[in-house]
């Protein structure tokens, strides 16, 4: 009997871990789920080589594969998963990919999720033109932004339009605009930030005191102090004050809403290059806009401005100051302008000036007839002296003004240059062709020598010593249409020089600058200064002109200038040239 309880009692202690042992093992297959993997077997998804990645990955239209008469491994919308042992990119995030099918597809419907597994042999070597394909050039700026912003919140697709570096992509292929801003005064000053027009998840771009894009440690400031957002309409940026408690400044003008009290939202205004917001009292940000075409533009360009606020005992000094270049000029292959105003008495006639010369330019030059004789005879002299002759008679500027220099490039056939610069005031322009300084612009200030010559064959000569006309040390500009009525010396004729041919294997540079540089930097030592700047960047991949403009800029500040400085610098130098024919 006791054998028997003994055996009894060994059976049951084998017995029970056995179930609990099959227990576990079936809650881990139930977990597991192990007969998907048979499952998959009958699936469509099939194994892809690299180079079988020829035709791009993101389809900007189902109807698209209607054209074929079979789905191809091609016609999904994704990139590869990451393999193992790879370090983490862009390029090799998992992703879940949206099949598009033909309506007839007898296996999956449109909109079915599979998982695309990618091989590659050398996937170290795979590049980004191998498998994602950006929209062209010629595509219109408001198609990608709306179609990045539609992908941005699509729950399909995670193809990670919000990676930098796919971003990245779309900038240098598409038009667009970049935004950067700099804290030039205040606690915060050396604070820098930038953003492009169509990354869509960074903007709007805030300024304040907590959470805010633009981070700036200032007590004046609120916590949410103003936005910036690009207007897709106009192709513009747009600064709007949030219900600041001490407003906020754009060039000394005040944009909150007229109650101050109400922490209302003020309107919408358009920024500039050059622009100045003052948030608070002691905070002052400094806008920099440049255009995506610059990209595009046949040789190296670089811009740099600074309002000079602090050289006058810290008395405010609105930036006045507008620069510009468009490189072609819409509709007009070839041809290009670049140029600054310099305002006098507010910012508003550089602005109108700045926006329309261009517009000007390019609508002479729309004339076939008119642009074969700048061709052909290798001057523009009419087209320059009537785009300032139209921008006058269209600008309603009565109580400001502004000094305007306009240089017009443009190609011929094999690729040299020419350019011809007109100006009115004292915004000059030199450039340097093979060692030979050639000075592109006249003086226009009342103390000149040549401008007092001109005045004096009007019959009103200035007597001796007397240095301004009506309290104005320019006798031409743009706008000032009160002060041209009340005296007929006052003239809006541009200066205008002779063409300078650039050979594609000149060494060739122009450099455009307004007032406050020349007042206190000689052209020789300007012409020294950008040589030197040249052969010191010309060896690492930067942009050269940017840094030369940037080094003129900063010996301007060195040399306490105490007037807006903005500079345009263009360099001609075959080794920063790209193509600019035009296919025919």
């Amino acid at each position: 009997m006791s054998m028997a309880m003994m055996l009894q009692g060994s059976t049951a202690g084998v017995f029970l871990p056995l179930l609990m042992l099959f227990l576990i093992i079936l809650l881990i297959l139930i977990a597991c789920k192990p007969w998907r993997f048979f499952t998959s077997l009958s699936s469509p998804s099939r194994t892809l080589k690299v180079g079988e990645l020829e035709r791009p990955l993101v389809l900007d239209d189902a109807s698209a594969l209607d054209q074929g008469n079979e789905l191809t491994s091609n016609d999904l919308e994704g990139a590869y998963s990451q393999n193992e042992g790879l370090p983490h990119s862009p390029w090799t995030s998992e992703l879940v990919c949206k099949q598009r099918l033909p309506s007839a597809s007898p296996q999956l419907n449109q909109g079915d999720s599979i998982v695309l597994d990618v091989v590659s042999d050398q996937i170290e070597e795979l590049s980004a033109g191998q498998t994602l394909r950006c929209p062209s050039l010629t595509e219109p700026l408001a198609e990608v932004q709306n179609r990045a912003r539609q992908e941005d919140q699509s729950p399909n697709l995670k193809c990670g339009l919000e990676n930098d570096l796919l971003l990245d992509m779309f900038l240098c292929l598409n038009a667009g605009s970049c935004l950067s801003l700099e804290v030039i005064s205040g606690p915060s000053r050396g604070l820098c930030c930038s953003v492009q027009s169509i990354s869509a998840s960074r903007l709007p771009l805030t300024l304040g005191r907590v959470s805010s894009d633009l981070l700036l440690k200032d007590s004046e400031v609120s916590g949410k102090h103003a936005m910036i957002n690009w207007n897709a309409d106009k192709n513009k940026w747009e600064l709007v004050d949030m219900g600041s408690l001490n407003g906020t400044l754009l060039n000394s003008q005040l944009i909150s809403h007229p109650d101050s009290g109400s922490r209302l939202w003020g309107d919408p205004v358009e920024l500039s290059n050059g622009d100045i917001i003052t948030l608070g009292t002691t905070s002052n940000v400094h806008v920099h806009v440049t255009s995506k075409f610059q990209s595009q533009t046949p040789f190296s360009v670089g811009m740099a401005s600074d309002p000079m606020a602090l050289r006058r005992g810290g008395k405010k000094l609105a930036m006045e100051d507008v620069c510009y270049y468009q490189w072609p000029v819409p509709g007009i292959p070839q041809f290009g302008v670049f140029g600054i105003c310099d305002g006098h008495g507010g910012v508003a006639a550089a602005k109108s000036a700045s926006k329309m010369l261009p517009e000007k330019v390019a609508s002479i030059l729309s004339d076939s007839l008119v642009r074969e004789r700048v061709l052909l005879q290798c001057d523009a002299s009419d087209v320059l002296r009537v785009a300032f002759s139209q921008t006058e008679a269209d600008m309603n500027n009565y109580y400001e003004g502004c000094a305007a220099t306009l240089l017009l490039v443009w190609a011929d056939s094999d690729e040299n240059f020419f350019a011809q610069c007109a100006n009115v005031g004292d915004a000059a322009c030199i450039m340097n062709v093979d060692g030979r300084q050639i000075k592109m612009t006249e003086d226009h200030r009342v103390s000149s020598y040549s401008e007092r010559l001109r005045l004096n064959e009007t019959g009103e000569p200035l007597r001796d010593g007397e240095t301004r006309l009506y309290g104005l040390n320019l006798a031409r500009m743009l706008g000032d249409k009160f002060m041209k009525q009340q005296d007929p010396r006052f003239s809006s004729e541009p200066y205008i020089s002779e063409t300078v041919h650039v050979k594609q294997a000149s060494s060739a540079f122009a450099l455009l600058a307004s007032d406050g540089f020349w007042d206190v930097i000689s052209l020789k030592k300007a012409v020294q200064l950008a040589m030197q700047a040249k052969q010191r960047y010309s060896a690492g991949g930067e942009n050269v002109a940017e840094k030369v403009a940037s080094i003129l800029l900063t010996e301007a500040k060195t040399l306490r200038t105490e007037d807006n400085t903005s500079i345009v610098f263009l360099d001609f130098d075959r080794k920063y040239r790209i193509s600019c024919k035009v296919d025919s």
